[in-house]
Protein backbone atom coordinates (compact mmCIF):
# COMPACT_ATOMS: atom_id res chain seq x y z
CA UNK A 1 0.00 0.00 0.00
CA UNK A 2 1.35 3.43 -0.95
CA UNK A 3 1.59 5.70 2.10
CA UNK A 4 3.07 8.65 0.19
CA UNK A 5 1.93 12.12 1.11
CA UNK A 6 0.82 14.33 -1.75
CA UNK A 7 1.98 17.95 -1.51
CA UNK A 8 0.65 20.70 -3.77
CA UNK A 9 3.41 23.23 -4.42
CA UNK A 10 2.96 26.74 -5.82
CA UNK A 11 5.59 26.66 -8.57
CA UNK A 12 5.15 30.37 -9.32
CA UNK A 13 5.54 31.76 -5.79
CA UNK A 14 8.78 33.30 -4.53
CA UNK A 15 11.60 35.57 -5.62
CA UNK A 16 13.26 32.98 -7.86
CA UNK A 17 10.25 31.00 -9.01
CA UNK A 18 9.88 28.65 -10.70
CA UNK A 19 13.64 27.90 -10.86
CA UNK A 20 14.32 27.37 -7.15
CA UNK A 21 10.87 25.92 -6.43
CA UNK A 22 11.28 23.20 -9.05
CA UNK A 23 14.83 22.48 -7.87
CA UNK A 24 13.57 22.05 -4.30
CA UNK A 25 10.80 19.70 -5.36
CA UNK A 26 13.23 17.55 -7.35
CA UNK A 27 15.57 17.43 -4.34
CA UNK A 28 12.64 16.37 -2.14
CA UNK A 29 11.48 13.45 -4.27
CA UNK A 30 15.06 12.31 -4.86
CA UNK A 31 15.74 12.34 -1.13
CA UNK A 32 12.49 10.81 0.11
CA UNK A 33 10.32 8.07 -1.32
CA UNK A 34 7.21 8.98 0.70
CA UNK A 35 6.43 12.24 -1.12
CA UNK A 36 4.56 12.99 -4.32
CA UNK A 37 4.54 16.58 -5.55
CA UNK A 38 1.87 18.36 -7.55
CA UNK A 39 3.68 21.33 -9.09
CA UNK A 40 1.07 23.99 -9.83
CA UNK A 41 1.86 26.76 -12.30
CA UNK A 42 2.40 27.80 -15.92
CA UNK A 43 2.79 24.41 -17.57
CA UNK A 44 5.34 25.17 -20.28
CA UNK A 45 7.61 27.11 -17.93
CA UNK A 46 7.47 24.46 -15.19
CA UNK A 47 8.09 21.58 -17.60
CA UNK A 48 11.08 23.43 -19.08
CA UNK A 49 12.62 23.66 -15.61
CA UNK A 50 11.86 20.01 -14.80
CA UNK A 51 13.62 18.95 -18.01
CA UNK A 52 16.93 20.03 -16.47
CA UNK A 53 16.80 17.30 -13.82
CA UNK A 54 16.74 13.56 -13.30
CA UNK A 55 14.05 12.38 -10.88
CA UNK A 56 11.34 9.68 -10.53
CA UNK A 57 8.80 11.12 -12.98
CA UNK A 58 5.85 9.35 -11.36
CA UNK A 59 6.36 11.42 -8.21
CA UNK A 60 6.17 14.90 -9.73
CA UNK A 61 3.04 15.89 -11.61
CA UNK A 62 2.48 19.28 -13.25
CA UNK A 63 -0.94 20.84 -12.66
CA UNK A 64 -1.61 23.78 -15.03
CA UNK A 65 -2.51 27.23 -13.70
CA UNK A 66 -2.52 30.22 -16.04
CA UNK A 67 -2.41 33.08 -13.51
CA UNK A 68 0.04 34.26 -10.85
CA UNK A 69 -0.78 36.27 -7.72
CA UNK A 70 1.96 38.85 -7.21
CA UNK A 71 3.21 39.70 -3.73
CA UNK A 72 2.03 43.32 -3.89
CA UNK A 73 -1.56 42.47 -4.88
CA UNK A 74 -4.36 42.93 -2.30
CA UNK A 75 -4.85 39.32 -1.08
CA UNK A 76 -8.66 39.21 -0.85
CA UNK A 77 -9.14 40.73 -4.30
CA UNK A 78 -6.48 38.48 -5.82
CA UNK A 79 -8.06 35.29 -4.45
CA UNK A 80 -11.49 36.36 -5.72
CA UNK A 81 -10.41 37.48 -9.19
CA UNK A 82 -7.60 35.10 -10.10
CA UNK A 83 -9.46 31.79 -9.97
CA UNK A 84 -6.84 30.08 -12.14
CA UNK A 85 -3.83 31.31 -10.15
CA UNK A 86 -1.31 28.79 -8.86
CA UNK A 87 -2.27 29.51 -5.24
CA UNK A 88 -6.02 29.09 -5.78
CA UNK A 89 -5.66 25.96 -7.93
CA UNK A 90 -3.28 24.38 -5.40
CA UNK A 91 -5.53 25.17 -2.43
CA UNK A 92 -8.49 23.62 -4.27
CA UNK A 93 -6.45 20.41 -4.61
CA UNK A 94 -6.22 20.32 -0.81
CA UNK A 95 -9.92 21.06 -0.37
CA UNK A 96 -10.85 18.30 -2.82
CA UNK A 97 -8.63 15.78 -1.02
CA UNK A 98 -6.24 15.43 -3.96
CA UNK A 99 -3.36 16.83 -1.88
CA UNK A 100 -2.51 16.44 1.80
CA UNK A 101 -0.85 19.82 2.14
CA UNK A 102 0.17 23.01 0.35
CA UNK A 103 3.48 24.89 0.16
CA UNK A 104 4.08 28.35 -1.27
CA UNK A 105 6.89 30.88 -1.10
CA UNK A 106 4.61 33.47 -2.67
CA UNK A 107 2.20 36.03 -1.21
CA UNK A 108 1.68 35.11 2.43
CA UNK A 109 -1.44 37.28 2.50
CA UNK A 110 -2.99 35.40 -0.41
CA UNK A 111 -2.05 32.04 1.13
CA UNK A 112 -3.62 33.11 4.43
CA UNK A 113 -6.84 34.38 2.83
CA UNK A 114 -7.05 31.46 0.43
CA UNK A 115 -6.47 28.97 3.21
CA UNK A 116 -9.44 30.34 5.12
CA UNK A 117 -11.79 30.94 2.18
CA UNK A 118 -11.02 27.83 0.13
CA UNK A 119 -9.77 25.15 2.55
CA UNK A 120 -11.23 26.48 5.81
CA UNK A 121 -10.00 26.40 9.38
CA UNK A 122 -9.94 23.34 11.62
CA UNK A 123 -13.06 23.39 13.80
CA UNK A 124 -12.38 25.37 16.96
CA UNK A 125 -9.45 27.38 15.61
CA UNK A 126 -10.37 31.06 15.92
CA UNK A 127 -7.48 32.60 13.97
CA UNK A 128 -4.79 31.18 11.67
CA UNK A 129 -1.27 32.29 12.64
CA UNK A 130 1.98 32.54 10.69
CA UNK A 131 4.76 30.61 12.39
CA UNK A 132 8.36 30.61 11.09
CA UNK A 133 11.08 28.41 12.55
CA UNK A 134 13.92 30.60 13.85
CA UNK A 135 17.44 29.15 14.21
CA UNK A 136 18.81 29.27 17.75
CA UNK A 137 22.32 29.19 19.18
CA UNK A 138 21.65 25.93 20.95
CA UNK A 139 18.70 23.99 22.31
CA UNK A 140 17.27 20.56 21.65
CA UNK A 141 16.27 21.13 18.03
CA UNK A 142 18.27 24.26 17.29
CA UNK A 143 15.10 26.13 16.36
CA UNK A 144 12.30 28.12 17.95
CA UNK A 145 8.81 28.58 16.50
CA UNK A 146 7.60 32.19 16.50
CA UNK A 147 3.82 32.22 16.48
CA UNK A 148 2.14 34.57 15.44
CA UNK A 149 4.50 36.67 13.31
CA UNK A 150 2.16 38.83 11.25
CA UNK A 151 -1.07 37.13 10.27
CA UNK A 152 -3.05 39.04 12.90
CA UNK A 153 -2.73 42.74 13.64
CA UNK A 154 -4.71 42.40 16.86
CA UNK A 155 -5.06 39.21 18.88
CA UNK A 156 -7.11 38.27 21.92
CA UNK A 157 -5.89 36.19 24.84
CA UNK A 158 -7.88 33.18 23.59
CA UNK A 159 -6.01 33.41 20.29
CA UNK A 160 -2.62 33.38 22.03
CA UNK A 161 -3.60 30.32 24.06
CA UNK A 162 -4.59 28.53 20.85
CA UNK A 163 -1.30 29.58 19.24
CA UNK A 164 0.55 28.08 22.20
CA UNK A 165 -1.30 24.78 21.82
CA UNK A 166 -0.88 24.64 18.03
CA UNK A 167 2.79 25.53 18.32
CA UNK A 168 3.34 22.81 20.90
CA UNK A 169 1.71 20.21 18.64
CA UNK A 170 3.86 21.32 15.69
CA UNK A 171 7.12 21.23 17.65
CA UNK A 172 6.33 17.78 19.04
CA UNK A 173 4.89 16.04 15.98
CA UNK A 174 6.84 17.76 13.18
CA UNK A 175 10.14 18.86 14.74
CA UNK A 176 10.26 15.96 17.19
CA UNK A 177 10.66 17.73 20.55
CA UNK A 178 8.95 16.00 23.46
CA UNK A 179 7.25 18.44 25.85
CA UNK A 180 8.34 21.63 24.01
CA UNK A 181 8.70 24.76 26.10
CA UNK A 182 6.24 27.62 25.55
CA UNK A 183 7.03 31.25 26.40
CA UNK A 184 5.21 34.52 25.81
CA UNK A 185 7.27 37.29 24.18
CA UNK A 186 7.40 40.20 26.61
CA UNK A 187 9.39 43.31 27.55
CA UNK A 188 10.87 41.49 30.54
CA UNK A 189 10.98 38.12 32.24
CA UNK A 190 9.01 39.17 35.33
CA UNK A 191 5.40 37.99 35.51
CA UNK A 192 4.02 41.42 36.35
CA UNK A 193 5.48 43.05 33.23
CA UNK A 194 3.78 43.45 29.88
CA UNK A 195 0.89 45.16 28.14
CA UNK A 196 -2.76 44.44 28.86
CA UNK A 197 -2.89 41.50 26.43
CA UNK A 198 0.18 39.80 27.93
CA UNK A 199 -1.12 40.30 31.49
CA UNK A 200 -4.47 38.80 30.52
CA UNK A 201 -2.92 35.86 28.67
CA UNK A 202 -0.18 34.93 31.17
CA UNK A 203 -2.45 33.36 33.83
CA UNK A 204 -4.43 31.51 31.13
CA UNK A 205 -1.22 29.91 29.85
CA UNK A 206 -0.22 28.98 33.40
CA UNK A 207 -3.51 27.10 33.77
CA UNK A 208 -3.00 25.05 30.57
CA UNK A 209 -2.11 21.52 31.62
CA UNK A 210 -1.44 20.42 28.04
CA UNK A 211 1.47 22.81 27.39
CA UNK A 212 4.85 23.33 29.04
CA UNK A 213 4.58 27.06 29.82
CA UNK A 214 7.80 28.56 31.20
CA UNK A 215 6.78 32.22 31.46
CA UNK A 216 7.97 35.32 29.60
CA UNK A 217 10.90 35.64 27.22
CA UNK A 218 12.50 38.80 25.86
CA UNK A 219 12.80 38.92 22.07
CA UNK A 220 16.61 39.08 22.20
CA UNK A 221 16.71 35.75 24.05
CA UNK A 222 14.90 33.81 21.29
CA UNK A 223 17.95 33.24 19.06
Amino acid sequence: MDNSKVVAVDAMGGDNAPVEIVKGCVDAVNEREDIKVLLVGEENVVRAELAKYTYPSERIEVVPATEVIETAEPPVMAIRKKKDSSIVVALKLVKEGKADGFVSAGSSGAVLVGGQVIVGRIKGVERPPLAPLIPTKDGVAGVSLLIDCGANVDARSSHLVQFARMGSIYMKDVVGIENPRVAIVNIGAEEEKGNALVKETYPLLKECKDINFIGSIEAREIP
